[in-house]
Protein backbone atom coordinates (compact mmCIF):
# COMPACT_ATOMS: atom_id res chain seq x y z
CA UNK A 1 0.00 0.00 0.00
CA UNK A 2 1.38 3.42 -0.92
CA UNK A 3 2.09 5.88 1.92
CA UNK A 4 -0.82 8.20 2.68
CA UNK A 5 0.02 11.92 2.70
CA UNK A 6 -0.84 14.12 5.66
CA UNK A 7 -4.57 14.63 5.48
CA UNK A 8 -6.18 18.02 5.15
CA UNK A 9 -9.52 19.22 6.41
CA UNK A 10 -12.50 18.81 4.10
CA UNK A 11 -11.12 15.85 2.17
CA UNK A 12 -12.14 12.23 1.57
CA UNK A 13 -9.30 9.70 1.70
CA UNK A 14 -9.41 6.34 -0.06
CA UNK A 15 -7.87 3.53 1.94
CA UNK A 16 -7.88 1.36 5.03
CA UNK A 17 -8.92 3.64 7.89
CA UNK A 18 -6.39 2.14 10.32
CA UNK A 19 -3.51 2.87 7.98
CA UNK A 20 -4.85 6.31 7.09
CA UNK A 21 -5.43 7.35 10.71
CA UNK A 22 -1.87 6.33 11.55
CA UNK A 23 -0.79 9.21 9.31
CA UNK A 24 -2.84 11.67 11.36
CA UNK A 25 -1.63 13.72 14.31
CA UNK A 26 -2.77 12.73 17.78
CA UNK A 27 -5.54 14.87 19.30
CA UNK A 28 -6.40 16.51 15.97
CA UNK A 29 -10.14 15.73 15.72
CA UNK A 30 -13.03 17.38 17.58
CA UNK A 31 -15.75 14.75 17.07
CA UNK A 32 -16.06 11.30 15.49
CA UNK A 33 -19.34 10.13 13.99
CA UNK A 34 -19.12 6.77 12.28
CA UNK A 35 -21.08 3.76 11.06
CA UNK A 36 -18.67 0.80 10.98
CA UNK A 37 -19.55 -2.67 9.66
CA UNK A 38 -21.92 -4.37 12.09
CA UNK A 39 -20.23 -7.81 11.92
CA UNK A 40 -23.50 -9.37 10.79
CA UNK A 41 -22.69 -10.48 7.21
CA UNK A 42 -25.34 -8.09 5.92
CA UNK A 43 -26.72 -8.88 2.48
CA UNK A 44 -29.26 -6.45 1.02
CA UNK A 45 -31.67 -7.42 -1.74
CA UNK A 46 -29.41 -6.00 -4.45
CA UNK A 47 -26.60 -8.36 -3.49
CA UNK A 48 -24.07 -5.74 -2.38
CA UNK A 49 -21.71 -6.59 0.46
CA UNK A 50 -20.14 -4.52 3.23
CA UNK A 51 -16.35 -4.83 3.35
CA UNK A 52 -15.03 -6.51 6.52
CA UNK A 53 -18.54 -7.25 7.78
CA UNK A 54 -17.58 -10.92 8.12
CA UNK A 55 -14.58 -10.50 10.47
CA UNK A 56 -13.64 -8.43 13.53
CA UNK A 57 -9.84 -8.27 13.54
CA UNK A 58 -10.01 -4.59 12.49
CA UNK A 59 -12.31 -3.52 15.33
CA UNK A 60 -9.86 -2.94 18.20
CA UNK A 61 -7.08 -1.30 16.14
CA UNK A 62 -9.57 0.99 14.38
CA UNK A 63 -11.03 2.32 17.62
CA UNK A 64 -7.59 2.55 19.19
CA UNK A 65 -6.61 4.93 16.37
CA UNK A 66 -9.87 6.86 16.71
CA UNK A 67 -9.15 7.36 20.40
CA UNK A 68 -5.63 8.58 19.63
CA UNK A 69 -6.64 11.15 17.01
CA UNK A 70 -9.59 12.46 19.06
CA UNK A 71 -8.89 15.47 21.27
CA UNK A 72 -9.11 14.96 25.05
CA UNK A 73 -12.48 16.07 26.37
CA UNK A 74 -14.24 15.10 23.12
CA UNK A 75 -16.89 12.63 21.99
CA UNK A 76 -17.32 9.80 19.52
CA UNK A 77 -20.70 8.50 18.41
CA UNK A 78 -20.61 5.04 16.85
CA UNK A 79 -23.39 2.98 15.36
CA UNK A 80 -22.98 -0.74 16.02
CA UNK A 81 -24.51 -4.16 15.45
CA UNK A 82 -26.55 -5.44 18.39
CA UNK A 83 -25.55 -9.03 17.59
CA UNK A 84 -21.90 -8.11 18.27
CA UNK A 85 -22.45 -5.56 21.04
CA UNK A 86 -19.97 -7.34 23.32
CA UNK A 87 -17.21 -7.03 20.71
CA UNK A 88 -17.90 -3.35 20.08
CA UNK A 89 -18.06 -2.50 23.78
CA UNK A 90 -14.87 -4.47 24.40
CA UNK A 91 -13.07 -2.58 21.62
CA UNK A 92 -14.28 0.82 22.87
CA UNK A 93 -13.18 0.14 26.44
CA UNK A 94 -9.85 -1.33 25.34
CA UNK A 95 -9.17 1.89 23.42
CA UNK A 96 -9.91 4.01 26.50
CA UNK A 97 -13.41 5.28 25.73
CA UNK A 98 -16.08 5.67 28.41
CA UNK A 99 -19.70 5.00 27.51
CA UNK A 100 -21.72 8.13 28.35
CA UNK A 101 -24.91 7.69 26.33
CA UNK A 102 -26.98 5.45 24.09
CA UNK A 103 -29.31 6.61 21.30
CA UNK A 104 -32.10 4.64 19.66
CA UNK A 105 -33.42 5.73 16.26
CA UNK A 106 -36.94 4.47 15.63
CA UNK A 107 -38.03 3.44 12.13
CA UNK A 108 -41.51 3.54 10.66
CA UNK A 109 -40.72 0.36 8.73
CA UNK A 110 -39.00 -2.95 9.55
CA UNK A 111 -35.57 -3.29 7.96
CA UNK A 112 -35.54 -7.05 8.60
CA UNK A 113 -37.75 -9.71 10.12
CA UNK A 114 -36.56 -12.88 11.87
CA UNK A 115 -37.54 -13.61 15.46
CA UNK A 116 -38.65 -9.99 15.71
CA UNK A 117 -39.23 -7.17 13.22
CA UNK A 118 -36.27 -4.80 13.36
CA UNK A 119 -37.53 -1.20 13.51
CA UNK A 120 -34.61 0.72 14.98
CA UNK A 121 -30.94 1.67 14.71
CA UNK A 122 -28.65 2.21 17.70
CA UNK A 123 -25.49 4.15 18.54
CA UNK A 124 -23.35 4.58 21.64
CA UNK A 125 -21.92 7.93 22.70
CA UNK A 126 -18.32 7.52 23.84
CA UNK A 127 -16.12 9.98 25.73
CA UNK A 128 -12.38 10.59 25.80
CA UNK A 129 -11.65 12.26 29.11
CA UNK A 130 -14.26 14.58 30.57
CA UNK A 131 -16.17 16.40 27.78
CA UNK A 132 -18.37 19.35 28.64
CA UNK A 133 -22.06 18.58 28.56
CA UNK A 134 -23.99 19.94 25.54
CA UNK A 135 -25.78 23.24 26.08
CA UNK A 136 -28.93 21.62 24.66
CA UNK A 137 -28.86 17.84 25.19
CA UNK A 138 -30.70 15.85 22.55
CA UNK A 139 -33.18 13.06 23.29
CA UNK A 140 -31.91 9.48 23.41
CA UNK A 141 -34.82 8.33 21.23
CA UNK A 142 -34.98 9.95 17.79
CA UNK A 143 -36.97 9.33 14.63
CA UNK A 144 -35.22 7.76 11.64
CA UNK A 145 -35.59 8.89 8.01
CA UNK A 146 -35.41 6.31 5.22
CA UNK A 147 -32.85 7.13 2.51
CA UNK A 148 -33.77 4.35 0.11
CA UNK A 149 -30.13 3.20 0.30
CA UNK A 150 -29.64 4.42 -3.26
CA UNK A 151 -25.98 5.36 -2.77
CA UNK A 152 -24.87 2.77 -0.21
CA UNK A 153 -26.43 -0.43 1.19
CA UNK A 154 -26.52 1.07 4.70
CA UNK A 155 -26.85 4.76 3.80
CA UNK A 156 -27.58 7.00 6.80
CA UNK A 157 -29.90 10.05 6.54
CA UNK A 158 -28.29 13.48 6.66
CA UNK A 159 -31.33 14.86 8.53
CA UNK A 160 -30.60 12.47 11.41
CA UNK A 161 -26.84 12.98 11.51
CA UNK A 162 -26.75 16.79 11.40
CA UNK A 163 -28.35 17.34 14.86
CA UNK A 164 -25.84 14.89 16.35
CA UNK A 165 -22.94 16.91 14.96
CA UNK A 166 -24.46 20.18 16.15
CA UNK A 167 -24.91 18.73 19.64
CA UNK A 168 -21.54 17.04 20.09
CA UNK A 169 -19.04 18.91 17.92
CA UNK A 170 -17.92 22.46 18.79
CA UNK A 171 -18.53 25.23 16.29
CA UNK A 172 -16.08 25.13 13.38
CA UNK A 173 -14.67 21.84 14.72
CA UNK A 174 -13.41 18.89 12.69
CA UNK A 175 -15.67 15.83 12.26
CA UNK A 176 -14.00 12.51 11.38
CA UNK A 177 -15.79 9.53 9.85
CA UNK A 178 -13.34 6.63 9.33
CA UNK A 179 -16.04 4.49 7.65
CA UNK A 180 -17.66 7.25 5.64
CA UNK A 181 -19.39 5.14 2.95
CA UNK A 182 -21.25 7.43 0.57
CA UNK A 183 -20.43 10.51 2.65
CA UNK A 184 -23.60 11.23 4.63
CA UNK A 185 -21.65 12.23 7.76
CA UNK A 186 -19.49 14.57 5.69
CA UNK A 187 -22.45 16.32 4.07
CA UNK A 188 -24.12 16.61 7.48
CA UNK A 189 -20.93 18.25 8.80
CA UNK A 190 -21.02 20.73 5.93
CA UNK A 191 -24.65 21.53 6.68
CA UNK A 192 -23.75 22.05 10.34
CA UNK A 193 -20.90 24.40 9.34
CA UNK A 194 -18.19 22.06 10.61
CA UNK A 195 -15.14 20.78 8.78
CA UNK A 196 -14.98 17.11 7.83
CA UNK A 197 -12.53 14.32 7.12
CA UNK A 198 -13.76 11.06 5.63
CA UNK A 199 -12.01 7.73 5.03
CA UNK A 200 -13.47 4.98 2.85
CA UNK A 201 -12.05 1.61 1.78
CA UNK A 202 -14.36 1.03 -1.20
CA UNK A 203 -13.23 3.07 -4.22
CA UNK A 204 -16.75 3.41 -5.64
CA UNK A 205 -18.20 4.68 -2.38
CA UNK A 206 -15.22 6.99 -1.92
CA UNK A 207 -15.92 8.57 -5.31
CA UNK A 208 -19.59 8.95 -4.36
CA UNK A 209 -18.65 10.68 -1.10
CA UNK A 210 -16.32 13.07 -2.90
CA UNK A 211 -19.02 13.89 -5.44
CA UNK A 212 -21.64 14.52 -2.74
CA UNK A 213 -19.52 16.92 -0.69
CA UNK A 214 -18.43 18.77 -3.86
CA UNK A 215 -22.01 19.11 -5.07
CA UNK A 216 -23.21 20.21 -1.65
CA UNK A 217 -20.45 22.81 -1.40
CA UNK A 218 -21.35 24.25 -4.80
CA UNK A 219 -25.02 24.36 -3.84
CA UNK A 220 -24.23 26.08 -0.56
CA UNK A 221 -22.22 28.81 -2.27
CA UNK A 222 -24.29 29.25 -5.45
Amino acid sequence: MHPVPVLLRNTVAHGDCIQVMRQMKSASVDFILTDPPYLCRYRPRDGQIIANDDRDDWLKPAFAEMYRVLKPGSLCLSFYGWNAADKFIGAWRAAGFRIVGHIVFTKRYPSSSRFVRTRHEMAYLLAKGQPARPAKPIDDVLEWRYTGNRLHPTQKPIEVLQPLIEAFCPAHGLVLDPFCGSGSTLVAAQMAERDYLGIELNAKHCDTARMRVACNEMACFS
